[in-house]
């Protein structure tokens, strides 16, 4: 016996807290007997679970690393029509309900999971989990250390002090430079603003690596399933 909640997650439909409102709103049925109760168990196996009246299926989970390139929007679909993960994901999306795990704004590149596992997806996005995200960010200018000491003790933003993050400076460019950031936090376009904050440009911004997981030499637009210990791995830095 599982919960509810659990069940509908690995189902690829949704994460668990969203499945969790779908209970208390009483879309969910076992046997044919509406469910409203939060902490409700039932039997995968044999059980007969409905959302909306629609059976759910177990589904295979699918975990793949994509290298998001610049001028994508990290969504399913877009209304304005630009090009999504949705146009891309077509061939995928047949197979089930995907996440991207974390996104990237539109002109920002790098590594993206996507994954129809709906209770990993959440668990590596929840601050609570303290996954580290690695970026490697062009600026408009050669930071001072000083300044760069103010990111590593936590620098204020509109919605607060951000937590301490690891920064190193890559390489030094004539009129620019290459920074290495690594945070826990997810808010967002968090990166951009910590260097607006201190009067830089953020002119490139790539995500290198979610954890464990690194972009290694995929190049922009591509696309691999995650192999079974990169899975395992991924699953055990969030306690699965």
């Amino acid at each position: 016996m599982e919960r509810l909640q659990k069940i509908i997650a690995r189902a690829g439909l949704a994460s668990r807290r969203e499945a969790e409102r779908w209970i208390l709103e009483g879309r969910v049925t076992v046997n044919g007997a509406v469910v409203e109760k939060l902490g409700s168990q039932a039997d995968p196996l044999k059980d007969k679970i409905k959302v909306d009246g629609k059976l759910i299926l177990r589904t295979p989970r699918l975990y793949y690393l994509f290298h998001k390139p610049p001028g994508l929007i990290t969504t399913m679909g877009d209304p304005q029509g630009r090009p999504n993960l949705g146009d891309l994901l077509e061939p995928l999306g047949r197979r089930g309900r995907f996440y991207p795990v974390g996104r990237l704004d539109f002109n920002s590149s790098g590594l993206l999971i996507l994954t129809n596992d709906g209770e990993l997806a959440q668990r590596l996005m929840h601050p609570r989990y303290g996954v580290k995200k690695t970026y490697r960010v062009k600026i408009s200018a050669c930071p001072k250390e000083s300044e760069l000491d103010r990111l590593r003790r936590g620098i204020r933003l509109e919605d607060g002090m951000t937590a301490p993050a690891k920064v190193r400076v890559l390489q030094v460019l004539k009129k620019n430079a290459w920074i290495e950031v690594e945070i826990g936090e997810g808010r967002n376009r968090e990166i951009r603003r910590m260097f607006e904050a201190l009067g830089y440009f953020v002119e490139k911004l790539m995500r290198v690596r979610l954890g464990p997981i690194g972009l290694g030499f995929l190049g922009p637009g591509e696309m691999r399933p995650l192999s079974p210990r990169e899975i395992a791995t991924l699953k055990k830095s969030v306690g699965m």
